[in-house]
C-alpha cells in the first residue's frame, strides 16, 4: 500500500478523470479498504477539494465544482497540452486574456521537471505563430509535436515517414527550421535534403519523426518568416474557387473584419476589392456577409447563385 500523501494525492487524480466513481471499485482501484478510502476523502476535504459522496449499495465519489479552483494533478502529456494551448492563447486574438496565459504559463513551466521543461521550452522558442484561424484541422500528436520542436531548436537532422494528400508515403530526410500553427494546424518548415530545396510539411501527416544526432549550419530560408513561407505554399495550391468582390467600404475595415482569410486592395478611399481562394463557396459567403456592406461580384459566376439562394432562404425564414 502506498503511503497516505501518495495514495491522497492518487485519489485526486482518479476523481479528476472520472465525473463519478463507485466507492468499491475507487478502493480497489486505489488497493485500500473502503473505510480507509473514506478517510483519504476526508482528507481531500480539509485540503479544499469539494468531494460528494453518494449513499447506498451504488454510493460512491465525484469532484464537485468549488468556490475556489484547487490544485490539480496532472500527467506529463497534459502538462505540455496545457503550455503548448496556453502558449496558443497568449499569442492569439482573445482580447483580454494574452496577459494572464503569459503568467501562468511561467508559473507550469518554472515547476515543471527538467524533461518536461525542455519540450516545452523547445516548443515554445520553435513556434512562429502565423495570425490568422482556419477551419479546424486534424490534431498533431504531441510526441510528435515535441520531437520536432527539439530537432528545430538543437539544429539537428531529423528523418521521418511522409504521407502526402494523395496517400502516397515516403521516408524524408531534413534540416528542420520552424514551427508554423497556421489555420489549426502545424506545419514544419524544412530543408529537404534529398529533394535540395524548402518545404513544409503537415505535422499530423509525419510519423516516426527520429533525430539524426548530427547537426547541421541553419540556411537562409528564402522568406520573411516560416509563417510567410507557409501561407505562401498554402497560397499556390490548386482550389476548386478564387473569388474575387468590389466591396463599397474602404479596406481598412474590411482588413478588419475579414483581412485574415482574404486579400484586401484599396480602389479608392470608400472601395475595394477583395480575393479569396476557397475549397468551397461556403464560406465566402459567409465573409461577405459579414461585411455589412454592399458588394459586386466579379467572379465566379457560381457564387452569385449561392448568393441568391442564401438570400431566398433567409427571406422565406
Amino acid at each position: 500500500m502506498a503511503n497516505t500523501s501518495t495514495r491522497t494525492l492518487r485519489l485526486l487524480s482518479l476523481l479528476q478523470t472520472h465525473r463519478y466513481w463507485p466507492g468499491t471499485q475507487l478502493a480497489e482501484r486505489l488497493g485500500v479498504s473502503v473505510r480507509t478510502l473514506r478517510r483519504d476523502v476526508d482528507r481531500l476535504r480539509q485540503l479544499g477539494y469539494p468531494v460528494e459522496a453518494q449513499r447506498g449499495v451504488d454510493g460512491g465519489y465525484q469532484l464537485a465544482a468549488g468556490a475556489a479552483l484547487p490544485p490539480l494533478v496532472i500527467d506529463d502529456e497534459e502538462a505540455v497540452a496545457l503550455a503548448v494551448g496556453l502558449q496558443a492563447a497568449a499569442q492569439g486574438a482573445v482580447e483580454g486574456i494574452a496577459e494572464s496565459s503569459v503568467r501562468v504559463l511561467a508559473k507550469v513551466v518554472q515547476v515543471m521537471p527538467a524533461r518536461l521543461r525542455r519540450q516545452v521550452e523547445a516548443l515554445r522558442a520553435m513556434t512562429v505563430p502565423a495570425g490568422w484561424n482556419g477551419p479546424a484541422g486534424a490534431g498533431a500528436d504531441p510526441g510528435v509535436l515535441t520531437a520536432v520542436a527539439l530537432a528545430c531548436r538543437d539544429s539537428e537532422h531529423l528523418r521521418f515517414s511522409y504521407t502526402a494528400a494523395d496517400g502516397r508515403r515516403t521516408d524524408r530526410h531534413v534540416e528542420p527550421h520552424r514551427l508554423v500553427c497556421l489555420g489549426r494546424r502545424w506545419y514544419l518548415v524544412a530543408y529537404d535534403l534529398t529533394r535540395h530545396d524548402w518545404r513544409s510539411f503537415r505535422v499530423d501527416r509525419l510519423t516516426a519523426p527520429n533525430g539524426a544526432g548530427s547537426r547541421f549550419r541553419p540556411r537562409e530560408l528564402p522568406a520573411a518568416d516560416a509563417a510567410e513561407f507557409v501561407r505562401s505554399g498554402l497560397d499556390n495550391l490548386p482550389r476548386p474557387y478564387r473569388v474575387e468582390v468590389l466591396v463599397d467600404a474602404p479596406a481598412a475595415t474590411v482588413r478588419e473584419r475579414i483581412g485574415r482569410w482574404s486579400t484586401v486592395e484599396e480602389v479608392d478611399a470608400e472601395h475595394c476589392r477583395v480575393r479569396i481562394t476557397a475549397d468551397s463557396l461556403d464560406w465566402p459567403t459567409m465573409a461577405l456577409g459579414v461585411l455589412d456592406a454592399d458588394f459586386h461580384v466579379l467572379d465566379p459566376p457560381e457564387l452569385l447563385e449561392q448568393i441568391h439562394n442564401w438570400g431566398a432562404r433567409f427571406t422565406r425564414a
